[in-house]
């Protein structure tokens, strides 16, 4: 992949060497900090650690989303990207909107 002219393929390696990195630096697997971390690597974390929280685990039921929210929002600015955190707060309404719209499809029974 690492002479691959795909431009996809080239953000889906940066996305995951860089979505367990921390706004502070304290992160895996490089210890990047702040701009240093690409910015596909910041939206992806956000949205795993919502997904995380908000959806059931195997090994734990799902947060509310006010609770899970609320641990988010205690790590903006060590975990998450002030910035883009914030914006991840304003398109809420359209998050919760595709992610209940995610969650009815996956109780449709498939047509066999």
């Amino acid at each position: 992949m690492g002479s691959s002219n795909i431009s996809l393929l080239h953000m889906a390696k940066e996305i995951a060497l860089s979505h367990h990195e921390k706004w502070d630096g304290s992160g895996y697997p490089n210890g990047l900090a702040g701009e240093a971390i690409p910015e596909s690597g910041r939206v992806v974390a956000l949205a795993d650690v919502y997904d995380a929280l908000v959806m059931d685990r195997v090994y734990r039921p799902a947060f509310p989303e006010p609770e899970a929210l609320a641990m988010m929002t205690s790590n903006r600015g060590t975990h998450f990207d002030p910035s883009i955190f914030d914006r991840f707060v304003n398109l809420l309404p359209e998050i919760r909107r595709i992610r209940l719209e995610v969650q009815d499809e996956d109780s449709v029974e498939p047509d066999l």
